[in-house]
């Protein structure tokens, strides 16, 4: 009896492996995830989730402590794409951890739990509370890769990427540095993965501030619709720091560069599946595709000098996009160059009550600093980490990823997922 029980079992055991062999998984987007653990068997099996090939672009931290370790972890700092919380109690204790994380939770994180109890009740109260995932230990590498991976390609899932569209309201405002040092500081300061995508072909300036020349870039893209797939825009991306990508302008003048309103949806929406945040340098002309990119893009901002001329065309571009997006929050904008010598300015305050909206930010004339940048190929922070000016366009990355809330106003993790719980 005990050797047909052996059998059996052995039986079982392979034909899961069969099945685990056999399974399609999705591979995770460029995502964070971090999983605070209470055993070294479920931290070992995180980690070796992190070096399964479909989670090849995600970034795993590991810590141990638990759900409180977590609520301790984002008091200050903000939360990942995918939080991962093992826990050894049950009911209302794990209830009252997670009512705790979710007043330091930022909004659209998701959470995946590790229990160690087939309960039904609480597994409803999970979810109705927003939690993601509910996975019973003890897990194995694949049950946290089938987790993490079936938030983002499942049927209902909402692509991961924000794109965030900067332009000037005036040639030579300087919105291609602000949109670069703010990629940056997304990159950097906010460890979210980024890709700035230069959409001034033609005299295009994110290759050389970030000191790259790459061979190809977004104009391999557009002029090859067919082709386009994550693959394929992979390909096509220069590194330039751990988290933060480039899609480059070709910068050359061999071909004019006319478009339909819509030939870059194509990218943006490859990007959208995999880069937590894009940052599209928009540049200051007005055709079909640069007022649907606009129109299109999640977060916009608009950068303007402190003159007549730039009042007048920020207040049209406000006009314009706030008729065209009524379910949206109205864009941002920033002054630059502000207090040049000699040079009549119309006050901030004068600013903001013609367009009837306060500036993002304001940013000073300082051409010693940002020439330096510009000239050397580098970031603000690169070369003034302790600046305001520096600090400003941190700010600025939290605004445009919708990091700038104030925790304690946070209720709840996420959308409730109800419909996921009416499917089982």
């Amino acid at each position: 009896m005990m050797k047909f029980a052996q059998q059996t079992a052995e039986h079982e055991a392979a034909k899961l492996d069969v099945a685990d062999r056999e399974e399609h998984i999705a591979p995770a987007p460029r995502v964070s995830v971090q999983a605070f653990c209470e055993t070294a068997e479920t931290a070992g099996a995180i980690q070796g989730a992190a070096e399964d090939r479909r989670m090849a672009k995600a970034h795993v931290k590991i810590q141990m402590g638990g759900a409180p370790a977590a609520v301790e972890a984002y008091r200050g700092s903000p939360t990942p794409n995918v939080i991962v919380l093992e826990t050894s109690r049950h009911g209302n204790e794990v209830l009252a951890n997670l009512d705790d994380l979710a007043e330091v939770c930022d909004p659209g994180s998701r959470v995946i739990v590790i229990g160690r109890f087939n309960d039904i009740v609480l597994y409803r109260e999970l979810i109705r509370r927003g939690v993601s995932e509910y996975i019973i230990g003890p897990v194995r590498p694949l049950d946290i890769v089938r987790g993490v991976c079936g938030l983002f390609s499942a049927p209902d899932a909402k692509a991961v990427g924000r794109v965030v569209a900067v332009v000037g309201a005036k040639g030579g405002v300087g919105a291609s540095t602000i949109a670069h040092n703010i990629a940056w500081a997304i990159a950097r300061d906010l460890k979210l993965d980024a890709v700035v995508t230069d959409l001034d072909l033609a005299f295009g300036t994110a290759g050389l501030d970030y000191n790259q020349d790459p061979p190809q870039g977004v104009a391999d893209a557009v002029f090859s619709p067919d082709r386009i797939d994550t693959g394929f825009i992979d390909r096509l991306l220069s590194k330039c720091t751990e988290h933060l990508n480039l899609l480059a302008a070709p910068a050359t003048l061999d071909r004019v560069y006319d478009f339909a309103a819509e030939a870059f949806d194509p990218i943006f929406d490859s990007l959208r599946t995999t880069m937590p945040c894009i940052v599209v340098d928009v540049p200051h002309q007005w055709t079909g595709w640069t007022k649907h990119t606009l129109i299109a893009a999640d977060e916009i901002l608009i950068v303007a000098a402190p003159d007549l001329a730039n009042l007048r065309n920020a207040k049209n571009l406000l006009d314009l996009l706030r008729a065209s997006r009524p379910n949206d929050h109205r864009p941002f904008y920033c002054l630059n160059q502000v207090g040049m010598p000699k040079r009549p300015e119309i006050k901030p305050a004068d600013f903001a009550k013609a367009l009837e909206d306060q500036p993002a930010a304001i940013i000073s004339f300082d051409p010693q600093l940002f020439g330096s940048a510009a000239n050397n190929g580098q970031m603000i922070a690169e070369i003034a980490a302790g600046h305001r000016t520096a600090e400003t366009f941190r700010q600025l990355a939290q605004q445009m990823t919708g990091r700038a809330e104030s925790k304690k106003q946070r209720s709840g993790l996420l959308t409730p997922l109800l419909g996921k719980l009416l499917q089982r």
